[in-house]
């Protein structure tokens, strides 16, 4: 009998641990009967000679009820079946979501063939067809099937096309999301585009892309809390790296002086819509230059995926929304900004104290030994909602960035800027500590910390400072997050930007 469409089932509606369910039994009776008739479920593969994609631009102006002539050889997954008497239906997808209707009929393919396919076709199914490209008399591009056979069964039926998945079967079964829906696809595209694109800017301004470990015998260069783990080969803990800033200022010591790398980081922390514990991320490195260097760098990097993700730096989220990207984007002091929000002037030097008695004031709790922490967290409250065009907030408390150059002319700051982008930090740039003995004492200072129990302090590098006193040139560096990029591109969480993000 031929499966009937009518009632699609989730696919975690499955428990292997119960019976199995009436389509999937079906499902494997037919194909077990394919094997039996001497057919493959699984071909290796079949001989295709065109794309879905390729004919549908090639005939996209046939009026209704032609023959063209022309042969095909197609591949696609069947989403749309319907069976008559002499005549069925097929509309097939390929990965890209672009569909073509495949027609059968007994005039073309025969009683037999005609009766297989009512058989043994499903919903789901990978079909292989050969045939005349053609349109029907309501005008839709077809293929005249004159051969056909399944590439590849499936066993399991499709979720409903036409019912919206829950955001939980999009992020534990990204591949039914990207059969079903065309946001999945054209995100997985977009992220591809703005990549490449990445590497094409920095490449122009001969950078070279390098790979750093990512097991490391001591986390560093950022703070946050790292995964551990233990190696039997050496016998040794070891840490998922929770940046590769180390090892990259390692290279520009040895004279690589225009390093970037795309690679996956690792953060034992809490995940939200902006926070993944593991994440793709960009760090890249310019000898000679500083943090307003890397930070032009930084807006050609965006606006360049931006326009050859979507062809403009105006961008449309998923929402709709549109959100400019274009432009110079606005520069603003995190201590000049904090002070005119918050109606009372707030510099470096303001006491810790009067910070404290501002954040109970307002209501914002703030548990933590250094002052910096107060006026970021403040910033935070005061400033960030605010923000909603692009912006780069420069100059930020020593104490709190233990690997940035101290500010060429203003005390008690160093020359950091965080990037933000639709409200969220998007990347962050440095003029880089490149002295070796003050890199030392801020270690000492983080070493401290980790003693009381901070464990997103980082511990002395013995490695990285022989490396530092080696000599490194004066550089601007950057961090951002490839999964926030494509956030800032297209309106989308988090977990939609990873194609598969850890889950419970």
């Amino acid at each position: 009998m031929t499966e009937q469409p009518s009632a699609p089932v989730q696919p975690d509606e499955f428990d292997p641990d119960e019976e199995v369910s009436e389509q999937k039994a079906v499902r494997l009776a037919k194909r077990a009967r394919l094997i039996e008739s001497g057919a493959e479920a699984y071909p290796v593969g079949v001989a295709i000679t065109d794309t879905i994609a390729a004919v549908r631009e090639r005939f996209q102006n046939l009026e209704s009820d032609v023959k063209t002539g022309h042969t095909v050889a197609l591949a696609g997954r069947v989403v749309h079946l319907r069976n008559t008497g002499k005549l069925c239906f097929a509309s097939i997808q390929a990965g890209d979501g672009d569909r073509i209707q495949a027609m059968l009929s007994l005039a073309e393919v025969g009683e037999e063939s005609l009766e297989r396919w009512k058989e043994l076709v499903d919903l789901g199914d990978h079909l292989f067809v050969v045939g005349e490209v053609i349109t029907s008399r309501r005008g839709e591009l077809s293929v005249l099937v004159s051969e056909w056979k399944i590439a590849a069964k499936a066993i399991l039926p499709l979720p409903n096309l036409h019912a919206e998945l829950s955001e939980e079967t999009r992020v534990r079964s990204r591949y039914l999301d990207l059969i079903v829906r065309e946001q999945a696809r054209s995100t997985v595209r977009a992220r591809a585009k703005a990549v490449a694109s990445l590497r094409r800017t920095f490449d122009r301004h001969d950078f070279l892309e390098l790979e750093t470990p990512m097991l490391q015998v001591q986390h560093g260069g950022a703070a946050a809390r790292p995964f551990v783990t233990h190696s039997n080969a050496f016998d040794t803990e070891l840490f998922l790296r929770i940046a590769p800033e180390l090892f990259l200022k390692r290279a520009a010591v040895g004279g690589l002086e225009r390093i970037f790398e795309i690679n996956r980081n690792f953060r034992n922390e809490g995940a939200d819509s902006t926070h993944s514990p593991e994440f793709a991320m960009l760090e890249a490195y310019q000898a000679y230059s500083d943090y307003n260097g890397i930070a032009d760098l930084t807006q050609e990097l965006i606006q360049g995926a931006a326009f050859d993700a979507f062809g403009a730096h105006v961008v449309t989220w998923a929402d709709g929304t549109e959100y400019d990207l274009g432009g110079e984007w606005t520069r603003i002091s995190m201590y000049e900004s904090l002070s005119e929000a918050a109606g009372v002037l707030i510099t470096p030097e303001t006491p810790q104290a009067e910070l404290a008695a501002l954040a109970d004031r307002v209501g914002v709790e703030i548990e933590h030994p250094l002052r910096g922490k107060y006026v970021e967290e403040l910033w935070e409250h005061f400033v960030k909602p605010g923000l909603v065009a692009p912006t780069f907030v420069m100059d930020f408390p020593v104490d709190t960035s233990p690997l940035v150059r101290d500010h060429r002319s203003i005390p008690g700051v160093v020359e950091k800027w965080d990037l933000y982008v639709r409200g969220f930090e998007l990347a962050t740039g440095y003029s880089e500590l490149v002295d070796p003995v003050i890199q030392r004492e801020r270690f000492v200072e983080q070493a401290l910390l980790a003693s009381k129990g901070d464990p997103e302090a980082m511990r002395v590098d013995e490695e990285f400072l022989r490396a530092l006193e080696h000599g490194m040139p004066p550089t601007g560096g950057m961090g951002m997050g490839i999964d926030r990029l494509l956030m800032a591109l297209t309106g989308l969480g988090i977990r939609e930007t990873i194609l598969f993000p850890l889950v419970k």
